[in-house]
């Protein structure tokens, strides 16, 4: 007799948590990141060539497309870095209580939002 029934629990009756949100966001922000990094490093190796090439990206940068692409990858980035703090601070031993991983997932997500508003205010220098 074969046995139909999952072995782990099945993702229609899985219940999620903020920690797994957590999780999966900064396995996709990591992923992001490396492409950004590899792509910002293109743009800067363009500009060894001449000031076309300067011209280039400075036309992308101001675009509505560019400003997302700036706006996005600022958030990534502090998404990932406020997650390698929880991280670190869950190495430590510290925060495996559910209440605390809810806390610290929480705080990961809105302190992320909360730093990119803030470097959009610093750049447009309203702070």
């Amino acid at each position: 007799m074969e046995n139909k029934s999952p072995l782990s629990p099945h993702i229609q009756i899985y219940k999620w948590h903020i920690s797994s949100l957590v999780s999966i966001s900064h396995r996709i922000t990591g992923i992001i990141n490396i492409i950004a990094i590899s792509f910002i490093c293109l743009l800067a190796s363009l500009l060894v060539f001449g000031e076309s090439n300067y011209e280039f990206t400075n036309l992308f940068l101001s675009s509505s497309i560019g400003k997302f692409f700036i706006l996005g990858l600022t958030w990534s980035f502090s998404f990932q870095i406020l997650s390698e703090i929880r991280h670190m601070i869950m190495d430590l031993g510290y925060g495996f209580e559910p209440r605390a991983t809810k806390i610290t997932g929480l705080i990961v997500i809105f302190g992320s939002i909360i730093l990119t508003i803030a470097f959009y205010l610093i750049g447009k220098n309203f702070v």
